[in-house]
């Protein structure tokens, strides 16, 4: 994209676009939320579907002209159930928040009990924390990691539910490093009662390359986000049985959404076919492999990993040992380039603005082809960082080097 009519019609809006694109080719992007959509994702969320009311679902539109839309719905639904062997599916969440809110609508009343991870100990927003509309509309009760272990312990899971009855359990975390029991956690909620969520929105694409435990055969319902470690476009969608199916639909239209993003739904459908290639697969067990590496490159330099180290697609790292902020490590990284976010540890006794930790994930760096000896050369820099006597000048005279990285990795276009 040239941004040849941007440029004409808002002169100051392309330049800001043209520095956006500039900054991320480059700096390094280990936000573990964070990755590169493939060009035919861009291009197809750039199209003109964008100018198309579609309320409604594939032939039961509430505008005329849909013949087109529709199928391009219905084959971002198949695909979905095809990429993930789910028995419903629906792409119109605009996001993974508002694919948690069409659960939480469609099967609790006000005031029901919810069952989640602690935001604390690597949860989310919507998993009851109390500025969320899931904290201030049901009772929130959250578990969280062992003290000894900074995983979750089921057994102890198990006791407080029996004690807790909730209506709905959830799994999934945004800052947990380790895979979820999902297996489990279904049986926990099958002994109590309890409906289980499972929030992929962080590890969809690990699912997909088969190297993160599948919820969609255990859950009733699973929700994820479609950006991420799925590498499609910024938004959600929600799986679940067949017999959720109507009542997940209504909720999503007319109760919680009007007309769906049409553009983006065609950007899923784009990245649904991508994920099912070998190649995508192949690259899911990259991200694992260079999430482990680079973990194992900075706990060899003496940094404290949370819960020991990964599973997944990111880990924490503990600067308390090193008397560092999280704060204060993301402003310096980011001084040489390398992008990555300040983030709470479990049992933090900082404040969550200025915590003890970082979170670093590998699906953008991945994405741009770094592997295991590259990604362990990303840690030896950030470890330079953090040591220096003056972090700020060290960063400074590592930035040339990232760039070299950068230019030697291009963001695929």
């Amino acid at each position: 994209m040239n941004f040849e009519a941007l440029k004409k019609d808002d002169p100051v809006l392309a330049e800001l676009l043209e520095s956006e694109r500039r900054r991320q080719e480059e700096t390094l992007d280990l936000i573990a939320s964070e990755n590169f959509c493939p060009r035919s994702v861009r291009e197809a969320v750039g199209s003109t579907l964008t100018d198309k009311y579609a309320e409604g679902y594939p032939g039961h539109r509430w505008y005329g002209g849909c013949s087109v839309i529709d199928a391009v719905e219905q084959l971002a639904v198949e695909r979905g159930k095809q990429l993930f062997g789910g028995e419903h599916v629906n792409v119109q969440p605009h996001s993974g928040s508002q694919a948690n809110m069409a659960v939480y609508f469609s099967v609790l009343r006000s005031g029901d009990t919810i069952l989640s991870m602690d935001l604390a100990h690597g949860g989310h927003l919507t998993h009851g924390k109390k500025a969320n509309f899931s904290g201030r509309l049901y009772t929130i009760v959250h578990y969280g990691v062992s003290p000894k272990t900074e995983q979750i312990d089921y057994d102890v899971l198990a006791k407080q539910a029996r004690e807790v009855r909730p209506a709905l359990i959830v799994g999934g975390a945004s800052a947990y490093p380790r895979a979820f029991d999902c297996a489990r956690m279904a049986e926990i909620a099958r002994d109590v009662g309890a409906r289980l969520m499972i929030d992929m929105a962080h590890f969809a694409g690990l699912v997909v390359g088969r190297q993160h435990p599948d919820p969609v055969p255990v859950a009733d319902f699973v929700t994820a986000t479609t950006h991420k470690t799925l590498r499609g476009p910024r938004g959600g969608l929600v799986i679940c049985k067949e017999k959720y199916g109507k009542e997940i639909d209504h909720t999503i239209f007319p109760g919680i959404q009007g007309g769906p993003l049409m553009h983006v739904i065609a950007g899923k459908a784009a990245a649904f076919a991508l994920a099912m290639t070998a190649e995508f697969r192949q690259y899911q067990a990259q991200v694992v492999a260079n999430a482990r590496a680079m973990a194992d490159e900075m706990a060899r330099l003496g940094d404290r990993l949370v819960s020991g180290g990964t599973d997944t697609h990111l880990f924490l790292v503990d600067l308390s040992s090193r008397g560092l902020t999280g704060s204060q490590a993301q402003e310096w990284l980011g001084a040489a380039g390398i992008v990555a976010n300040k983030n709470v540890i479990p049992f933090d006794p900082r404040l969550p603005l200025d915590p003890s930790g970082i979170r670093i994930g590998t699906p953008s760096i991945t994405t741009r082809g770094a592997r295991e000896d590259e990604v362990r050369r990303v840690a030896r820099w950030i470890d330079r960082i953090l040591r220096a006597e003056d972090p700020g000048a060290a960063a400074r005279a590592l930035r040339p080097e990232v760039l070299e990285f950068c230019r030697a990795h291009p963001i695929p276009d």
